[in-house]
């Protein structure tokens, strides 16, 4: 694990499932889904998500930067080879850092999920798979 990673310091909900990686993590609670990156975390309430959709990693991809169109922020996403990646349209999240805390409006974050945070995810946040 990266010593960079900021300490969760509160989570809404019963811890389901976690799962931490050298550039990322990802927790899952009975209501939130945390995005965990060095200096920074991401919270979205699992209720906000809006859709998940696989998302297909570029043949011999590299480090990514994607723009929100509606703001100025940027965020460097480190694809992982070998993990299904899921492309997530959130209501809002939050974005704790080492500046404060900050809300985001509409966003879509680009994730390697496993397939057991993917089923906790989908499970307490009551959503269904259509194929």
């Amino acid at each position: 694990m990266n010593d960079d990673f900021m300490q969760i310091k509160s989570m809404q909900g019963e811890l389901k499932i976690s799962h931490k990686k050298r550039h990322f993590g990802l927790t899952v609670s009975t209501q939130e889904l945390i995005y965990q990156k060095p200096h920074a975390n991401f919270y979205i309430k699992l209720q906000d998500i809006l859709s998940i959709t696989p998302f297909e990693v570029p043949v011999g991809s590299r480090p990514m930067r994607l723009s929100a169109s509606s703001s100025t922020a940027s965020e460097t996403v480190y694809m992982q080879e070998g993990m299904p990646h899921y492309r997530f349209y959130v209501k809002e999240a939050h974005v704790h850092n080492r500046s404060g805390i900050f809300h985001m409006g509409p966003s879509q974050f680009i994730l390697p999920v496993h397939e057991d945070l993917l089923r906790a995810i989908s499970k307490y946040g009551g959503m269904d798979a259509f194929e």
